[in-house]
C-alpha cells in the first residue's frame, strides 16, 4: 500500500468488501417471513426459550435494512431494532465498530442499548446489529414529508429545548477519553499531524474510484485542493461522523433528547470534521435570510458556543478545509456511492438513492462557493 492510500484498517476492509461485491448478482430485500425465521433461529441459540413476534420493516434507511420486532422472554415483551447491511449501501460502514462505540458511550451521552451483533453475517444474510428500541421522534409531527434531517424545521419551542442538549452532547462525545478507555478496532492517526485528515481523505477518494463517479471539473478541482491543504490536527477526539438534526431522538412534548443515532461513521479524528458536518447547509434551515445549522444555531453562534462549552479553539482555516471536505464527501455519497448501489441493484432503496443523486449539483454549487471563499481569504 502506498503512503497516499494509507487509511484506517477497518476502512481498507470496507473498500475491499465493496469492490468485491460489485460483480455479484442483484440483491433482494429480505421479506418479513424470512426475517422472522432468521430472528427465531438466532434467538433459539442466543436466548433459549425466547420467541419473536411483530416483525415489521422500518421506513426510510438508505444505508441499512431495518426491522422492528418484539422479543418475548418469560413475561417480558421487549421492543428491538434489527439493522442489517444491504449488499451495497450509500455509506459503507462496519457493524461491529458501531456496536463497540454504542457500548462505550453509555453514561456519556444517551444512546440505544447495543444488544447483539453479527459482524460478519455469519447468521444473518448480511452483517447486522440488534439494538433496544428507544422512544422518541426524529422530527416534529408537523414537519413536512422529506428525507429525515434534510432541512427539518423544529420551530421556536423545540429549538429552545433542544439546542443546549445538542451542543452539550457533541462536547461530551469529543471529550470521551479514548486513551483511558480504548475503543477496540479504532486505529489512532497519530503518526504525524496530518494523518487524521489524510486517512479520511484517502478513504473517500478511494470510494469515488471504486464506484466510478461521473466527475465534473469542480469535483476534480476540489479533490486536488483538499490534497494540497490537508490540515494539522491539534487534538484527536472521538468524532460522531454524522451529527445533525435527524440523527437523534427526542420526546416531542418535553424536547428531551432520548438517544443519539447513526454512529457508523464515527472515528478518532479532528473535532473540526464534526463541526463542519453540523454546519452543512443541506442539514439546516434558512428563515428570513438567516441560516441555522440543524435549525438550532446560526453559524457563528454555533462556533462560539462550542468554543465556550468545550474549551477548544476553533481554527477557522481547518474548519474551512472540513467545510470543503463535507461538500465533496456528500457529492461522492450521492453521485457515486448511492448510484453505484442503485445501478447494480445491490440496495433495497434504489428509488431513494436515485432520487438523492439529483442533489449532486447542490453540493457542486457548495464547492464553488466554498473554494471561492478560500481564494478570497
Amino acid at each position: 500500500m502506498t503512503a497516499q492510500l494509507e487509511m484506517e484498517a477497518v476502512n481498507r476492509r470496507i473498500l475491499d468488501r465493496r469492490a468485491a461485491s460489485r460483480g455479484l448478482p442483484p440483491y433482494r430485500a429480505a421479506l418479513i417471513p424470512e426475517v422472522t425465521e432468521i430472528l427465531a433461529d438466532y434467538f433459539a441459540r442466543e436466548v433459549p426459550g425466547a420467541t419473536v413476534s411483530g416483525v415489521r420493516r422500518v421506513g426510510g434507511g438508505a444505508s441499512k435494512e431495518q426491522f422492528f420486532f418484539t422479543l418475548h422472554r418469560g413475561d417480558a415483551a421487549e421492543p428491538y431494532l434489527l439493522r442489517m447491511d444491504p449488499r451495497l449501501a450509500i455509506t459503507e460502514t462496519d457493524r461491529e465498530r458501531e456496536f463497540v462505540l454504542l457500548q462505550a458511550m453509555v453514561g456519556t451521552v444517551p444512546v440505544p442499548e447495543a444488544a447483539w451483533v453479527d459482524a460478519t453475517g455469519a447468521h444473518f444474510p448480511q452483517p447486522a446489529a440488534i439494538m433496544r428500541v428507544v422512544k422518541g421522534v426524529t422530527k416534529p409531527s408537523s414537519a413536512s414529508i422529506k428525507v429525515t434531517g434534510l432541512g427539518t424545521w423544529l420551530g421556536d419551542d423545540l429549538r429552545a429545548k433542544l439546542r443546549d442538549q445538542f451542543m452539550d452532547h457533541l462536547v461530551a462525545i469529543h471529550g470521551y477519553d479514548w486513551r483511558a478507555k480504548p475503543l477496540p478496532g479504532f486505529d489512532v492517526p497519530d503518526a504525524d499531524a496530518k494523518q487524521a485528515a489524510r486517512w479520511s481523505f484517502n478513504f473517500w477518494r478511494e470510494l469515488w474510484r471504486i464506484d466510478n463517479g461521473q466527475t465534473r471539473p469542480i469535483i476534480a478541482l476540489a479533490e486536488q485542493w483538499l490534497a494540497d491543504h490537508l490540515p494539522d490536527c491539534a487534538e484527536l477526539v472521538v468524532t460522531h461522523g454524522d451529527y445533525r438534526t435527524g440523527n437523534y431522538l427526542f420526546e416531542e412534548d418535553t424536547g428531551t433528547v432520548t438517544a443519539l443515532l447513526d454512529w457508523e461513521l464515527a472515528r478518532i479524528g479532528d473535532f473540526h470534521e464534526d463541526l463542519s458536518w453540523v454546519l452543512m447547509q443541506v442539514f439546516g434551515t434558512i428563515e428570513n435570510g438567516t441560516f441555522r445549522a440543524s435549525d438550532l444555531f446560526e453559524r457563528e453562534e454555533f462556533i462560539t458556543t462550542y468554543e465556550q462549552r468545550s474549551g477548544r479553539k476553533v481554527n477557522r482555516e481547518t474548519l474551512h478545509f472540513y467545510d470543503v471536505f463535507a461538500a465533496w464527501k456528500c457529492y461522492i455519497i450521492v453521485a457515486a456511492n448511492g448510484m453505484a448501489a442503485a445501478r447494480s441493484q445491490h440496495n433495497h432503496q434504489d428509488v431513494l438513492l436515485t432520487f438523492l443523486a439529483a442533489t449532486a449539483p447542490m453540493f457542486a454549487d457548495d464547492l464553488v462557493r466554498l473554494l471561492r471563499q478560500g481564494d478570497q481569504a
